[in-house]
This record gives C-alpha cells, structure tokens and sequence, in this order.
C-alpha cells in the first residue's frame, strides 16, 4: 500500500517550506498568488489530502461556504455555482448550496449554517436579507457574508454587482438604433430589485430618443421561460404590435422566440428580441440570441474571494464591486420593418 502523502511531501515537491505549505492550506490569503499555485499544484500531483476535521479543530472553522441561491436549475445560476465551487476548492473551501425558491423560511434555514458551525460565510443571491441577520447588523455577531446578483440595499454589506439601469439602457439603444420605434419589453418579479433596475433602465432610454413609453409594451415576467411565452403572446395580441422586444433574461427571450414563431411571424425580419445574461444556450438558438452578457464567471471569483478574505479577517477594498457588462450582438436583432402585421 502506498504511504499516504504529507505536508512534508508537499514541501519538498513544491520547493518551498513546510511552514509556507502549511499557511497555503490553512490560510491562502496572506500566501502569494505564485506560491499558492505552486503548493496547490502539489498537493493534485502527491494527491494529498488534509485533515480536514483535526485542522477545523484547531481554527475553529468548518472550511465551508454556502451559496443561497433562488433556484439553481436556472442556467445562469448554474455557471454561477461553478465559477464560486472553482475558486473556493482553489482556496481550500467546500460550498454548500441552498436553492431556496425565493422562500423566506428556507433563506433563514440557510443563513443559520454559520451559527450552528456547519458554515464559515454566506453569499447571498437574493434581497432578501435573512431575519435572523437583521438583528445583528451593527453588531460583531453578524457573520461574514458577501451579496451579489439581487442587491439587499443594505450599505454595509459586502456586494459584487453589475449596474442593471445601465445594462438596460445599452440593449435598447441597440434596438432604437436599429430604427425600432415600438419596443416592448418582458419584466421580471416587480419586487426584485434587478427587474425593477432594469425596467427604469428601459424607460429612461425610450425617453431619452423621444419615444413614447406605450404602457400595453410592459408585460410582467418572472425569469422564467412560460412567462416570456405567455407575455409576448400577449403583445402580439395587441392591434399594433411591437417590432422589438427585450426580454429581462434569457429564458424570457427564448420563449418569447417560441410564441412569435408559432404565430408565422420572422424574428428578425419582423419582430427584434434581446435578452440579458448570455446563458449557454443563446448563442444556439434559431436565430442566435441578441443578449447582454454578464460576466458570471468574475462574479462568482469575485464573490468568493471576498468572502475568503472576510472570513480571514483581511481588510476588503473595495467593499463593492461593480462589474461591466457587454452587449453581444447576434442573428436575433435587425433594422426594424417599415410594417408589422399580425
């Protein structure tokens, strides 16, 4: 049987000492960029695994993160999780993940990780900030916690975020300049705080070109695909219908690309659609998905490693993150018609 691998072992492959190991392992953020590869390359070619629970033990910590997240079937939460389980196993963490459904009770189970000692931090995708935390906002008992995606609003909370208003603003200037007049769009919860961005985003770029805002154009989603179906069935009911949609995510423009279809209609000879995420499958939808893209992957290193250096009690500068966005321009948005018929 071969003998099992030691920090001693690491060292010697590594070329560094046993007390620069044992920093890497235990606490990756004081330890160089260079030497954390160099270790951490290591420990894959020695296959070398810790004591995970004699090293909680002396520090007191679990080596755990969880991730709560309000459905993590969505595509865009789905890379999510793999860019922060990417970053975090790089700094020696485990993540758990808590799909909440956007329930309260099951938001609070998951917070309470931290003080039952099943976690070291939270990342929370939602606004909605967990009761049990409220209470201890200014206090040395709130844990470390990092926000992203949904903003809690919350000053003194630790963000990684892309600024929606903006982003919204970028797709329908890319539609008003195409020439699109009547452009309609498909909203998210009216509560989420990215929706609600993303529709002010919408309206300011309508007004700054002098376009009217047609209140029959703004049609409630809810981030997921039937919506998107059944809201753009809804506008091509209307007696003038737009020639341009955007779609608040994703999943929405996908299935809004379904019903135009299905009633005869060309996307993007007569109706224009942009999304917003730039999920996987956008690029491999027929037409290919107009869409602004959001760096998923900077959000989930970012989001990590924030809370890492938190939990590690390093100062974080800045303790909010604003990450660009980009539009992607593909098959799916063209010059608007001259007509649009039913």
């Amino acid at each position: 049987m071969t003998a099992k691998a030691s920090i001693k072992d690491i060292a010697k492959q590594a070329g560094v000492s046993i007390a620069t190991v044992s920093r890497t392992l235990s606490n990756p953020d004081i330890v160089s960029e260079r030497t954390r590869t160099k270790v951490m390359k290591a420990v894959q070619q020695c296959d070398y695994h810790p004591n995970k629970m004699g090293s909680n033990l002396r520090t007191k910590r679990t080596g755990n993160l969880v991730a709560i997240i309000p459905d993590i079937t969505n595509p865009f939460n789905a890379n999510l999780i793999k860019a922060i389980e990417t970053t975090a196993q790089q700094h020696g963490y485990s993540v758990l993940l808590g799909d909440t459904q956007n329930d309260q009770q099951r938001i609070d189970f998951y917070a309470s990780m931290v003080d039952t000692r099943q976690v070291d931090g939270i990342i929370l995708f939602s606004a909605s900030l967990p009761n049990a935390l409220r209470n201890k906002l200014d206090s040395a008992q709130f844990p470390p916690l990092v926000n992203s995606c949904e903003d809690c609003q919350i000053d003194s909370i630790h963000k990684v975020m892309i600024n929606n208003h903006s982003a919204a603003v970028i797709a329908v200037e890319h539609l008003i300049a195409l020439g699109h007049q009547h452009i309609a769009c498909i909203t998210g919860p009216v509560t989420t705080p990215s929706s609600v961005a993303r529709l002010a985003g919408f309206k300011q770029a309508l007004t700054t070109a002098n376009i009217q805002i047609n209140a029959g154009f703004i049609r409630l989603g809810n981030y997921e695909l039937q919506s998107g179906l059944l809201a753009a069935e809804q506008l091509l009911a209307l007696p003038q219908p737009p020639s341009a949609i955007f779609c608040f995510n994703d999943e929405m423009a996908i299935g809004a690309m379904s019903s135009i279809k299905a009633h005869g209609l060309t996307i993007p000879e007569q109706i224009s659609v942009i999304g917003f995420d730039d999920i996987r499958f956008a690029p491999y939808t027929s037409p290919a998905l107009t869409t602004i893209r959001q760096p998923v992957e900077l959000i989930g290193q970012h989001c990590t490693e924030m809370l890492i250096s938190i939990i590690n009690q390093h100062p974080v500068k800045p303790a909010y993150i604003e990450l660009p966005v980009e539009l992607i321009i593909r098959a799916s948005t063209a010059i608007a018609p001259l007509d649009v018929k039913k």
